[in-house]
């Protein structure tokens, strides 16, 4: 099983913040324009105090008649974040997640964002390591055999 780090390593590591004084409006713009479903929030000190997710948008705003512009992020961020850190394996990552009823996983080093997963990045993941190891089974089955199956 794969670590965190390794898919950040094919992945990427963009991570996009907000901070926790900005307007809810622009945090909803932002996870629009980078075509994401959640940010994390930082404090003044840009240590991570928060995220921000559609979901926290659609529960604390939109479904309880406030406006995302007189709103702060802060108001509606998650602040008891779930993270995990580059040695973490995947499968820790999803029971995490699974637990926590959540699908984006700050990765954190020194209490600093250094990217994040989704449940969709560890799905594509483990399929393509499945399809590796029947790919590596079929081979060596096949090569027993002396020939093609």
């Amino acid at each position: 099983m794969s670590t965190v780090k390794e898919l950040l390593d094919q992945k990427g590591r963009n991570l996009w913040s907000i901070e926790a004084s900005a307007s809810v409006y622009e945090a909803i713009e932002m996870m629009s324009e980078k075509n994401i479903g959640a940010l994390t929030v930082y404090n003044d000190a840009s240590k991570l105090t928060g995220i921000l997710s559609e979901r926290d948008y659609a529960r604390k705003v939109a479904l309880v008649g406030r406006t995302s512009r007189d709103t702060l992020v802060s108001d509606i961020m998650t602040s008891s974040v779930v993270v995990a850190h580059e040695k973490t394996l995947l499968d820790s990552c999803m029971a995490l997640m699974i637990q926590h009823k959540i699908r984006h996983l700050p990765i954190v080093e020194h209490n600093t964002p250094i990217g994040i997963i989704t449940l969709g990045d560890m799905t594509k993941t483990i399929i393509r390591e499945q399809s590796e190891t029947i790919e590596e089974l079929s081979s060596y089955v096949f090569g027993e055999q002396g020939g093609e199956g």
